[in-house]
């Protein structure tokens, strides 16, 4: 079961889940903007929040105007930390090469996921204790399922 958390809100337009039990609220534009191919914008939102400590806002893409359209957020997620009260904003691009995309008032732009987060407290050491993956790192993995399960396999 979810956990309800009141957040504060600014905004004459509340963000909203689509569907029962959804994990993003979707945020609208309060601008209109006409990404060009492969340009970038700072939409406005109109909404400002305050979330109570320990927890954390995360602004992510819509998986269909990715899909369908090629947009996307610059900086995804972005992050919204508890203390922040300015409006959220979003950095959209258009990695469509051809096609401009219209974005009018009103149009749903992002995602907003709350979260609890915690706080971690950095302890210095020397060395750090062995892991499965060790400093493997970006893409050590491979790409086929049968690379991991090979992985470190000899023959």
């Amino acid at each position: 079961m979810a956990d309800n958390v009141e957040v504060l809100i600014s905004s004459s337009t509340v963000p909203a889940y689509a569907h029962p039990g959804d994990a993003g609220a979707d945020l609208m534009a309060a601008e209109a903007v006409v990404l060009a191919p492969g340009a970038r914008a700072t939409v406005p939102t109109g909404v400002s929040i305050a979330l109570p400590d320990g927890y954390v806002a995360f602004v992510v893409p819509r998986s269909g105007l990715a899909a369908k359209h090629g947009i996307t957020i610059v900086n995804s997620p972005g992050t919204v930390d508890a203390g922040y009260r300015g409006e959220i904003r979003v950095t959209i691009l258009n990695t469509d090469a051809e096609h401009p995309f219209p974005i009018e008032v009103g149009d749903r732009i992002a995602q907003l996921i709350v979260m609890p987060v915690a706080r971690a407290r950095f302890v210095p050491v020397n060395t750090l204790p062995g892991s499965h993956r060790g400093e493997a790192g970006f893409g050590s993995t491979g790409t086929r399922a049968a690379d991991s399960i090979n992985e470190g396999v000899t023959t």
